[in-house]
């Protein structure tokens, strides 16, 4: 059937509502991801519990996540985007809302680990639905618009959380974590009114593959080996600085209200950053990137030692560089190396973030426990340190396998 001018512009007005959605969707999962840290003090306060116990708190999404991504992945081509999106964004609400009423350890484990079952969701569906709308250059600024969600969510969640909602709410932690998940379940209904447009609800997506058999033979390539190596070690970095990160702050002088707001500086740093640095990540200039990437979690890691002032400063602008854009640079080069193409470029995605999750999980867990094996967090940041030190190590390895520049 020939399609007419009216049909084109329904179209054009309905992906722009569908990227709405997204963003929504998005914006949801980075402030809930964001909602605990601030809030670290409050909590180990009136659940009695260590540092440890918090780091296990702050990881365990990303456990469930290396385990329910696949199973995720195959519900999302059962029974699309539309219907998955909206079951997503009420498991994250969930979350939210579990947390809140959590009576010890184990039971805001439990809410947390949930956020794990929502996360993937979001995160396979949303590829699949821009690339089911958009073509062109236009789905690379969509794909760079709603990713920008994750990242204004997480400034609000890390700015309003002390400084306006937790006197708000008479200081009590569950009812800012309830004010989030309500929010939550706003997106989700908004998508859900989004899903039922006539457009949506008869458009055909893209489907994402899950193609389990090319695993093991993209395993077996030594680039692929190099670069998912390299994906705990980034994870490792990102995670667990980011997940401390105010508490951190706030054990080196600064009042939770401060540590909050200062926080919030990396992730803004990280948006610009996700928006101009892959665009510099050719082939001919990936590594020269890559390394300046790792050189700016090294500089990170040693001047997030000091107190507040221009050392301070720059080491929270050089962790926002940092974890702009270390994921999206790798994700490309891995896409990119010989033996994979565009045909395995599905599979070698996936398997980077299930890999990659190992360190998401492992890095705020090991930051958690030296905090409470030595009193501070020096000897995490060192760790932090030897980490960004491997990955300066891998890469040159890396560009031996793979002939970046």
């Amino acid at each position: 059937m020939k399609r007419t001018a009216a049909d084109v512009e329904t179209n054009n007005l309905t992906r722009w509502l569908v990227l709405a959605g997204v963003w929504l969707l998005y914006f949801s999962f980075g402030l809930n991801l964001a909602s605990l840290a601030p809030l670290v003090t409050f909590i180990e306060a009136d659940l009695q519990m260590s540092h440890s116990a918090m780091g296990a708190v702050l990881g365990v999404w990303q456990l469930v996540y290396i385990v329910a991504s696949v199973p995720c992945g195959i519900l999302i081509d059962r029974v699309g985007s539309r219907y998955a999106f909206t079951a997503g964004a009420l498991l994250i609400a969930v979350s939210a809302i579990g947390r809140s009423v959590a009576g010890d350890y184990v039971q805001l484990l439990l809410a947390v680990g949930a956020f794990g079952l929502g996360g993937p969701i979001i995160s396979a569906g949303a590829p699949k639905m821009i690339a089911g709308w958009f073509r062109g250059r236009e789905r690379g600024l969509a794909m760079g618009i709603y990713i920008t969600g994750f990242g204004v969510g997480s400034i609000l969640s890390l700015t309003l959380t002390n400084s306006i909602l937790m006197p708000w709410f008479n200081e009590d932690w569950r009812l800012v974590l309830r004010f989030w998940g309500l929010l939550t379940v706003l997106a989700g209904a908004v998508w859900f009114v989004i899903s039922w447009l006539p457009a949506v609800r008869d458009g055909k997506h893209t489907p994402i593959r899950i193609e389990g058999a090319l695993v093991m033979p993209l395993l077996r390539l030594r680039s692929v080996q190099l670069v998912l190596l390299m994906s705990i070690g980034v994870l490792f970095f990102t995670h667990g600085l980011s997940n401390w990160m105010p508490e951190l702050l706030r054990s080196g002088g600064m009042s939770v209200n401060q540590a909050s707001l200062w926080a919030a500086l990396p992730v803004v740093v990280a948006i610009a950053g996700a928006l101009v640095i892959p665009r510099l990540a050719s082939r001919e200039h990936r590594y020269r990137v890559l390394l300046l990437l790792f050189l700016c979690t090294i500089g990170a890691s040693v001047l997030l030692r000091a107190a507040l002032g221009p050392v301070l400063v720059t080491g929270l602008i050089l962790d926002g560089i940092a974890r702009s854009s270390m994921t999206t640079v790798l994700i490309l080069t891995l896409v990119e190396t010989r033996g994979i193409g565009e045909e395995r470029a599905g599979s070698a995605a996936g398997l980077y973030f299930s890999v990659a999750e190992i360190g998401g999980v492992a890095g705020p867990v090991m930051l958690g426990v030296l905090y409470d094996a030595t009193g501070d967090f020096s000897a995490g940041l060192g760790l932090l340190t030897a980490v960004s030190m491997l990955l300066v190590a891998a890469l040159g390895f890396l560009k031996k396998h793979t002939g970046l520049s």
